[in-house]
């Protein structure tokens, strides 16, 4: 067996471990060609059935209708941070965005930067510890579409509900908790997800669009910046990120075998548990960032007493095969991200390591 460890990185993070026996495999002769994957050009035949794969998994995995196409992008999450006003928003227009943390308040800076936006709820004066309730949020009449990040990678909370927008559009930002559970997609006419965290290699962007959002759509932006553009071309405008494309193909495969978004959410909420269990058994040794009620399942963060203890606990776990810990700077303390490639047993082994470390220095 390859020494394997468990990361908890936040992303690029851990990826299936059948999938990348099963890239290996293939890597030299991808299903008879005789070339790699990698060599495959985006126009053959070969390539084009990976990209129609992929599109209709996805779809089926949040069981949408044919009412929704699925593209695949380039630019990661911080791009779709501007294209989404630039095809939908123009001096004249505005859009509500909800902050609740680091990647929504980017998202609103650059709706900003096209037109004023409102800000229709926020939780920044709690340092992000919580998700607005529905009757927090104000949102605009005349507005084009409503903003929000599901999950919040940096402060760990995740949203548990959909709000309810009555008919204006609702787009989201869901690139850390992407088919992590079972959701009511239909709800949403535009979300769109790095690849990095859940659904495979860094470099690839997935968009699930309603066909009439996408008929909103400006035309006379930049080609490249184009959702109508890509759709057109069944996201092979450009040359695509052909590798990247084809594990996020095989990683579709991977939860379709596992039973689908149930299974797998009933797994990552038993993960999460594992974890958050021993935060709320240790007396406040650990303290957790995130309000128990918006805790997210893929991103736990919590605090130990002191800079001190928390950089021993990082160094310790990374002896013990527990990588990538550290919090983000702006929260400190520790994170573990845990997304659906994450084995059940690299929580079991985090929990273990976390109720040692609390006998040794509670």
């Amino acid at each position: 067996m390859v020494y394997r460890i468990y990361n908890f990185n936040p992303g690029p993070a851990t990826l299936p471990l059948p999938v990348l026996e099963k890239v290996q495999k293939e890597l030299l002769n991808y299903r008879g060609t005789g070339m790699s994957i990698l060599e495959t050009s985006h126009r053959s035949k070969e390539f084009g059935e990976i990209v129609e794969a992929a599109e209709k998994q996805l779809l089926e995995l949040y069981q949408l209708s044919e009412d929704y196409r699925v593209l695949f992008l380039q630019g990661g999450a911080s791009l779709q941070f501007a294209m989404v006003p630039l095809n939908f928003l123009s001096p004249q227009t505005s859009a509500d965005y909800i902050i609740t943390g680091s990647f929504a308040t980017k998202a609103y800076e650059e709706a900003e930067r096209i037109t004023q936006v409102n800000i229709a709820a926020s939780t920044k004066n709690n340092n992000y510890r919580n998700i607005p309730r529905q009757e927090e949020i104000k949102f605009s009449p005349s507005s084009a579409y409503v903003h929000l990040t599901s999950n919040n990678t940096i402060y760990g909370t995740q949203w548990q509900y959909i709000p309810d927008c009555g008919e204006i559009p609702l787009v989201a930002d869901m690139s850390s908790d992407i088919l992590s559970r079972k959701i009511e997609m239909n709800k949403f006419s535009l979300v769109y997800a790095g690849a990095q965290k859940n659904l495979g290699p860094a470099g690839i962007t997935a968009v699930i669009i309603k066909k009439e959002m996408l008929e909103k759509a400006s035309e006379t932006i930049p080609a490249m910046l184009s959702y109508k553009v890509h759709a057109k071309a069944k996201s092979l405008y450009n040359t695509p990120t052909t590798f990247a494309i084809y594990i996020l193909e095989l990683v579709l495969q991977w939860i379709k075998e596992k039973g689908g978004l149930q299974a797998v959410e009933n797994t990552n909420r038993e993960k999460c548990s594992l974890i958050y269990r021993v935060i709320d058994k240790s007396g406040g040794f650990y303290r957790g960032h995130a309000a128990p009620e918006d805790r997210s399942m893929m991103n736990v963060t919590f605090r130990l007493p002191n800079d001190d203890l928390e950089k021993d606990f990082v160094e310790g776990a990374a002896k013990e095969g527990l990588s990538g810990l550290k919090g983000h700077r702006s929260v400190g303390g520790i994170r573990a991200s845990i997304y659906n490639a994450m084995p059940l047993e690299g929580c079991e082994a985090l929990a273990q390591f976390m109720e040692d470390y609390l006998k040794r220095n509670g």
